[in-house]
């Protein structure tokens, strides 16, 4: 039997200041009908619409969660820019409603799909996932989200789908980064059929009980916490089953750096930094770098994945 992480308490989850200001909101969205409750995520999504998730204890780890400034302010999306601090300032240019999400592939069911739809058959949960980026920083971030595994299978994946690959926006009209050459548009990204079935990974569409902000990947991004951040692909526009391994951006723009897996790992450095130990964001300027997890911390559960392969050659 697997270790399950220790649920998180309930202090933890909702800082008393951010539970006023949900309390607020809730009261004045309630007369608009935009409040979201669990199982009922058929309406949009505007930008900082409440989000009524259950919390899933199970899946949540123990270490309380970075503040809602840390998480919102310090972003990487190259579509924005590549300071940290750009995507807060430039990604109120994205329209996040109405959205639509194409389903392609070797599935029996293909087409686009409203968010609405892709969402409604399912209940919205809160789980507290550690972020690891491949830059050596890390939070821990409280998502609200659905299970991938549940939404990939609805679409009947056939026998021949072996990964999943994902497709963001591509409009430089909204995302002025993507202007630039310094990676190939529009965004993409996968992972093995297996790993997206993973019981925790996850389509995010909140985080602190509120809809996505767009510099955090609004309307629907992927969380795959064992792995990388640059994995978690935000503003998605396309799932696509395919039989081969599909070429992912950042593999694509630097192959010896970035690798298709992207697994946590503090024995396989970046070719220009370690990657033993990492600095937690909001834990002060003097704070001692911390000890890499491997796969995040999640080793017991995802471990097997990977069985029989050499983690040094396929990272």
């Amino acid at each position: 039997m697997r270790h399950r992480p220790r649920p998180l308490t309930e202090q933890h989850v909702t800082p008393e200041s951010l539970y006023l200001t949900r309390r607020h909101l809730i009261s004045g969205l309630l007369g608009t009908g935009i409040g979201l409750a669990v199982g009922d995520a058929h309406a949009s999504l505007p930008t900082g619409a409440v989000l009524h998730a259950a919390h899933n204890a199970a899946m949540s780890v123990s270490a309380p969660p970075n503040s809602w400034d840390d998480i919102t302010t310090y972003n990487n999306y190259y579509e924005f820019g590549t300071d940290k601090s750009d995507p807060a300032q430039y990604a109120g240019s994205l329209r996040v409603t109405p959205w639509t999400v194409t389903i392609g592939g070797e599935a029996d069911i293909t087409g686009p799909v409203s968010l609405d739809d892709l969402l409604k058959p399912h209940a919205l949960e809160e789980r507290i996932y550690r972020l690891r980026c491949v830059e050596a920083w890390s939070m821990v971030i409280p998502w609200v989200g659905i299970p991938l595994g549940e939404v990939l299978r609805r679409f009947k994946p056939r026998s021949n789908a072996k990964y999943v690959r994902f497709t963001t926006l591509n409009d430089p009209t909204q995302m002025p980064g993507e202007r630039s050459s310094i990676l190939h548009w529009p965004y993409t990204e996968g992972l093995r059929l297996d790993e997206a079935m993973h019981p925790l990974s996850l389509l995010a569409v909140g985080l602190y009980g509120r809809s996505l902000p767009n510099q955090n990947g609004a309307p629907l991004r992927l969380v795959v916490p064992w792995k990388y951040g640059f994995k978690s692909i935000k503003a998605i526009v396309g799932i696509e089953f395919v039989e081969r391994e599909p070429r992912s951006a950042w593999s694509q723009a630097n192959p010896k750096e970035y690798g298709f897996y992207a697994n946590v790992n503090p024995a396989v450095d970046h070719p220009r930094w370690s990657q033993a130990s990492e600095r937690h964001i909001g834990g002060g300027l003097f704070a001692p770098r911390q000890p890499t997890l491997p796969f995040n911390g999640y080793a017991e559960q995802v471990a097997d994945l990977y069985r029989g392969m050499d983690l040094r050659r396929q990272f």
